[in-house]
């Protein structure tokens, strides 16, 4: 095993020998791992902690061709820090620049490889927890309102979530986009943060009635989109929500996973589409990778977008924060500091 630059032949990470709850993360002891070609080692300050995560270690994900993974494996897959190595035929990248990445496996660990198209270059003056929340939610966020659904001005979107760590980078890159933005939150407080970050209209599904609240506002008339990441508690409701020929994007599962959809329940809704997209297919290349992050990073130092950061933990505490996660008590982003 060679050394990296810091002379360390070994790293912490948190792994993962058999499916199933929090309580199956371990931080062990590993080899550093070497680039490969078309790859570069990068030594983590920090690693983000998403759903996705979590349905890689319960085993949703098992078996499926995008995010699939066989155990054992070391779970994470958005981290920033800075290169500390790179592989052959890697041009692009150099040790010492800071970077981001999101979509490459072991990110829960002091060390990484990851593919060098998946890789981003960081601007100095973003701080690096603030880029480590941006990676995967806000390539996400960036992908829902710029590519899956285009908002222009004059749209009316439905946000589910809206004080999470997703949902509050779609209210406001919704309004940046000119869309009329309406999000369901589950407490007065998260909804005073989702109209702070600028909603127009706040349901409180706790207690009031989503699909009912949305023909109020829209006059009966529904919404073009709706963003969906809860999954099995809310679809059904989704759809209803839909005005005539408009689309749901269903992105997430936090609730659960939806068992099924009839085709016919589409056509009822009003002729809608339903789309269960992965970021992957929204990020397939080095420029679309760069492009996302950069208009992000526009965005935030111009001062149209703020960025929550949630907690942080340290990469012992990995299983807690999945914890924190899955308790739906959370407003914003989950850190691991590295």
């Amino acid at each position: 095993m060679a050394t990296t630059s810091s002379g360390d032949t070994s790293m912490r990470a948190v792994r993962i020998n058999q499916y199933g709850t929090a309580d199956e993360m371990h931080c062990d002891a590993m080899p550093v791992p070497e680039p490969g070609p078309g790859e570069v080692l990068v030594r983590q300050y920090f690693a983000g902690v998403n759903f996705a995560d979590v349905y890689m270690r319960n085993g949703l994900y098992h078996g499926e061709h995008t995010y699939g993974t066989q155990v054992p494996f070391t779970l994470g897959l958005e981290g920033v820090g800075i290169v500390e190595a790179v592989g052959a035929g890697v041009s692009s990248l150099e040790p010492e620049m800071r970077v981001g990445y999101c979509l490459a496996r072991g990110g829960y660990a002091e060390s990484t490889v990851v593919p060098a198209d998946k890789v981003i270059r960081l601007p100095e003056w973003c701080p690096d927890d603030t880029a480590a929340a941006l990676m995967l939610q806000g390539a996400t966020s960036h992908y829902l309102t710029h590519s899956l659904f285009k908002l222009e001005p004059g749209h009316t979107c439905l946000i589910h979530a809206g004080a999470g760590g997703v949902g509050q980078l779609l209210i406001q890159i919704a309004k940046t986009r000119g869309a009329f933005v309406i999000t369901t939150v589950g407490s007065q407080a998260k909804a005073e943060l989702a109209r702070s970050l600028g909603a127009d209209q706040v349901i409180l599904y706790r207690q009031q009635d989503v699909f009912d609240q949305v023909e109020q506002i829209t006059d009966s008339v529904g919404v073009d989109v709706v963003y969906d990441s809860v999954g099995k508690d809310t679809i059904h409701t989704s759809l209803r929500c839909l005005k005539v020929r408009g689309t749901c994007a269903l992105f997430g599962a936090s609730s659960g996973p939806v068992e099924a959809i009839t085709p016919m329940e589409l056509a009822e809704a009003g002729s809608v589409f339903l789309t269960r997209p992965h970021l992957a297919h929204y990020r397939r290349t080095a420029g679309e990778a760069q492009w996302r992050a950069d208009d992000l990073f526009e965005l935030l130092h111009d001062g149209r977008l703020k960025v929550a950061i949630d907690s942080r933990y340290p990469l012992e505490g990995a299983a807690e924060a999945h914890r924190h996660l899955e308790s739906r008590a959370s407003s914003g982003k989950i850190l691991l500091a590295i």
